[in-house]
């Protein structure tokens, strides 16, 4: 029961961004395994396109074709590759200069063994079976060996059937989480229904979840403090807009939760009336998931409800806002 909780975690979201004309039109031509370039001011190709120049600050006046082929100028042996990486197998990550490209495109080189890389070998793309305008459409690089490969769609390819406007890009990060000492004995009183905060010995506030040490006087928190399941609404956010995973229908509120005897409130959802109700001061109480489905998470608690009582004094909890 001493021993700290480690638990694995997860933070995901599909990351979505609108490509613009440039971008678009270099999305759209991967899908028919061309490379499009940008030429600007100073007469110096980029590739990828800039979407604006870097001299004149003016969009692009001129996409160019380069490629498929490149030259390797420098490169690192990725010996263990990570989830969502372009290979599953060891491969390099190379800034490739692409003939007839000024700058280098930074993209995976498959060589097979780091004693096949080189600086200076020659590369070019392996294409994506299915190809949908998307960086991914190049699978990644590999060391050119034999006749040159396709540098355009073969015959009877198209390209997507509609602009590329947008591109998603899944991103997830996993990592395991050791929680403290003292957030782990909250974890753990959660486990059994309580609510555990921890004082401060020099000006007496009580914090909860338990710091450690208290951020006001820099000293380690000492006694453990049990508290009600009840509390106040001291600040709040309507949430009016959906996204993916969402759990609770909009609107909904988010809400700062003092409980009594607490002097820090922490975050959780105000249900059980409509949004449009929830106001500072308003009294709330936790409901809890039915017993068996407890862990030792504040997940417990699925939401706090309006009590009914009369509102708190604001001047009872302005130093807490």
């Amino acid at each position: 029961m001493n021993q700290p909780l480690r638990a694995p975690l997860e933070i995901g979201f599909d990351y979505t961004r609108s490509l613009g004309p440039t971008l678009s039109r270099f999305m759209a031509a991967l899908a028919d395994r061309r490379i499009l370039g940008s030429r600007g001011a100073d007469g110096r190709v980029h590739a990828p396109p800039f979407e604006f120049d870097p001299v004149t600050f003016a969009p692009p006046a001129e996409l160019v074709q380069v490629g498929p082929e490149g030259t390797v100028l420098t490169w690192s042996w990725a010996p263990h590759p990570l989830e969502g990486q372009p290979l599953a197998h060891p491969f390099a990550w190379a800034l490739i200069r692409l003939d007839g490209a000024d700058t280098a495109m930074l993209h995976a080189v498959d060589a097979g063994s780091p004693g096949a890389m080189r600086t200076g070998m020659r590369v070019r793309p392996r294409w994506a079976g299915n190809r949908s305008g998307h960086i991914r459409d190049m699978a990644c690089f590999e060391p050119v060996t034999g006749a040159p490969g396709p540098a355009g769609p073969a015959a009877g390819e198209a390209g997507p059937a509609a602009p590329v406007t947008m591109m998603t890009t899944p991103v997830r990060l996993h990592y395991e989480h050791t929680a403290s000492p003292e957030e782990s004995s909250f974890l753990r009183g959660l486990a059994d229904g309580r609510l555990l905060g921890q004082r401060c010995p020099a000006c007496g506030k009580v914090y909860v979840p338990p710091r450690g040490a208290c951020p006001t006087d820099g000293v380690p928190t000492a006694g453990e403090v049990e508290l009600p399941d009840r509390g106040i609404v001291t600040t709040f956010c309507v949430v009016n807009v959906d996204f993916p995973g969402q759990r609770v229908a909009a609107p909904y509120v988010a809400a700062s939760v003092l409980l009594d005897g607490a002097d820090i409130p922490f975050q959780h959802l105000i249900l059980g009336c409509d949004a449009g109700e929830v106001r500072m001061g308003m009294r709330v109480r936790a409901e809890w998931k039915p017993r068996e489905q407890w862990g030792t998470t504040l997940e417990n608690i699925d939401h706090f409800r309006p009590t009914g009582e009369p509102d708190a004094p604001y001047e009872t909890y302005a130093r807490h806002l």
